[in-house]
């Protein structure tokens, strides 16, 4: 067995879905394993990992706007507003999404479905540069 770490830096400019596959993909090609388990952790309270289609851009749309429903800015339940009203959500978010994903790897290839992406979800509406660790193991 041989593990692998990586960590990939992604900077956001606000509130979105942004596809990290493209830089999983390359790192994945330099390891050289055929063969093992791929797990993305990123390091916020405020963001977070999901897999989702990659092909129509129009459902990355209508997964903010449910979320802009059901977790709205400057809701008056929260009390927690010490960067802005979009503090809280972004941790509710967080917490409905998912801050770790587990992928497997095959023949040297990540296990996706045809029209499956990774996406980093910022969940605050200011820039900032969100870290994602990748740790492989396999042979």
């Amino acid at each position: 067995m041989q593990q692998h770490h990586h960590q990939i830096v992604q900077p956001t400019h606000g509130r979105r879905l942004y596809d990290i596959t493209p830089a999983v993909l390359r790192w994945l090609a330099g390891t050289g394993l055929r063969q093992g388990l791929l797990t993305l952790y990123i390091q916020h309270t405020s963001a977070s990992l999901l897999i989702n289609e990659n092909y129509d851009s129009d459902v990355l749309v209508d997964m903010e706007s449910f979320f802009e429903r059901l977790v709205p800015d400057g809701d008056a339940l929260f009390i927690h507003t010490a960067e802005g009203p979009d503090d809280m959500p972004a941790h509710v978010r967080s917490a409905l999404t998912q801050t770790s994903l587990g992928i497997p790897v095959l023949d040297g290839k990540l296990a996706l479905g045809t029209w499956q992406g990774i996406f980093l979800y910022e969940h605050r509406r200011m820039a900032h540069s969100r870290k994602v660790l990748l740790h492989l193991i396999g042979e």
